[in-house]
């Protein structure tokens, strides 16, 4: 009996700790069910942001506290009868403390449960946890019902956009706080101004919009599935099913179309086998975009040097219209240090931005103050936008751009309940294509307002196509 208590005390103590990194993260409660295959990517996360050193002594630490308070519920449960005296007083007062600290941190995770026994918060907390992996398994199951009923098919698709490359690029955490925030909004506003006034000068149009990320704070992949997709991919078990089924990709849509398709991802460092699914003629990832400089922390290369990648590799002169998705990473935390833009034509091979790469504090020292973390992240998100302006000017000929967020940054930099919803800009030199958009009711240029128009990141395929058929 005190083995099985103590277990239980000590699988739902485990439990609480990861409710609190999947909740300062991702913002939602740990569900076991789906979310073991996550851990590697919390690693990465972690170790990117405050080093690798770092990361293996926050995990020892957490590691060792919770084997302690294990010990010490076990021994409270039976080592009082072998004291006396002072020493079982003392013990007492130690095991309270422990006890006490315990349920204020369950009180204050989870405020809806105050006041309860131990026991009733253990059957509770476990009830509730069991009810969570049922609904997993019953959502899986919707799934893939909704994955056999596809209001788009294949085939010949998209004859407005005939002879056009299409441009669709992921911007690393960039979300509507980073427009809306009183943080960032002035530094970001100026930037999409800025913008605007250089791609006008290029002949280029926007219209900008917000969608609502199935994400928030990292899994970017689950808003690239649902975007691609047109399904609602909100987790690893959806995005699981996705992979595996006939559900045609966006990219499979321009592909069948006569587009040639191609995906540039410089995070990509390891085996992608999930790329099959999305029908791609050609991946760069990070190893064959030919960067020779040094990387800026986690980020692999700074995002004016995978943009030039994709124009050598992609576009030469006669190209055949291509369809490319793209996964800029430059505002990707830990947001030190921050690349700052060259000269287009002295990118070469990236050894031009070994400098950078030197410059800025550690990500330990960044990420010891928030308002530090803030700052950096500002800073990333400006770099980009002014890239990609600068980019979009640059290559802007015949080419329809469409630039979103994948998902909002972590409440670090967000602050707690922030929206899901993040900005899409569509950029292009032909007026008639942006015509078709009249629809959405999008702004014109680069700043949407409040009150534009949010649809769902899984509308936007069908969206995009009844546009543009």
């Amino acid at each position: 009996m005190r083995s099985a208590v103590t277990l239980l005390l000590a699988a739902m103590l485990f439990l609480k700790l990861a409710d609190i990194g999947t909740g300062t993260a991702f913002q939602r409660p740990f569900n076991p069910y789906l979310d073991l295959k996550i851990l590697t990517d919390g690693w990465n996360l972690l170790s990117g942001a405050v080093g690798v050193t770092e990361a293996v002594g926050i995990i020892c630490a957490g590691f060792l506290a919770w084997l302690v308070v294990t010990a010490v519920l076990y021994w409270s449960l039976g080592g009082f009868r072998r004291l006396s005296g002072k020493a079982r007083r003392k013990a007492t007062l130690v095991s309270g403390v422990v006890l006490s600290i315990g349920l204020v941190a369950l009180a204050v995770q989870d405020p809806d449960r105050r006041g309860l026994g131990v026991e009733a918060e253990a059957a509770s907390y476990f009830v509730n946890r069991v009810a969570m992996v049922r609904e997993a398994v019953a959502d899986l199951t919707r799934f893939e019902d909704e994955l056999k009923q596809d209001p788009v098919a294949a085939g010949q698709r998209f004859s407005a956009l005939a002879g056009t490359d299409i441009v669709l690029v992921f911007i690393e955490s960039y979300g509507r706080s980073a427009i809306e925030d009183s943080r960032y909004a002035a530094r970001i506003s100026h930037r999409l101004n800025s913008v605007e006034e250089e791609i006008k000068a290029a002949g280029l149009e926007a219209r900008s919009g917000w969608l609502t990320s199935p994400t928030v704070g990292g899994i970017s992949w689950l808003a690239h599935g649902t975007l691609l997709s047109g399904l609602w991919v909100d987790n690893q078990g959806r995005y699981d099913r996705m992979i595996t089924s006939e559900r045609t990709s966006l990219n499979n849509l321009f592909r069948s179309s006569g587009w040639r398709t191609t995906a540039v991802m410089p995070a990509i460092t390891l085996d992608w086998p999930e790329a099959g699914y999305f029908g791609y003629d050609s991946i760069h990832a990070a190893a064959g975009l030919g960067y020779r400089g040094k990387p800026f922390n986690w980020v692999t290369m700074p995002d004016q040097f995978t943009l030039e990648a994709f124009e050598r590799l992609e576009r030469p002169g006669g190209h055949k219209p291509v369809m490319a998705e793209m996964a800029l990473i430059s505002s990707h935390a830990p947001w030190t240090p921050l690349p700052t833009l060259v000269d287009w034509d002295r990118i070469g091979d990236g050894t031009i931005f070994n400098v950078q790469t030197e410059g800025g504090d550690p990500p330990s020292v960044v990420w010891a103050d928030p308002n530090r973390v803030r700052s950096q992240y500002l800073t990333s998100i400006d770099y980009t936008l002014e890239t990609l302006g600068s980019y979009m000017a640059r290559y802007g000929r015949n080419t329809l751009f469409i630039l979103l967020g994948d998902h909002q940054p972590a409440s670090i930099v967000t602050g707690e309940g922030a929206s899901r919803d993040v900005p899409m800009h569509i950029v292009t030199g032909n007026p008639d294509l942006l015509k078709r958009l009249d629809g959405w009711n999008w702004e014109k240029g680069m700043i949407p307002q409040p009150s534009t128009p949010v649809y769902r990141m899984d509308e936007f395929r069908q969206k995009l196509v009844e546009s543009f058929d």
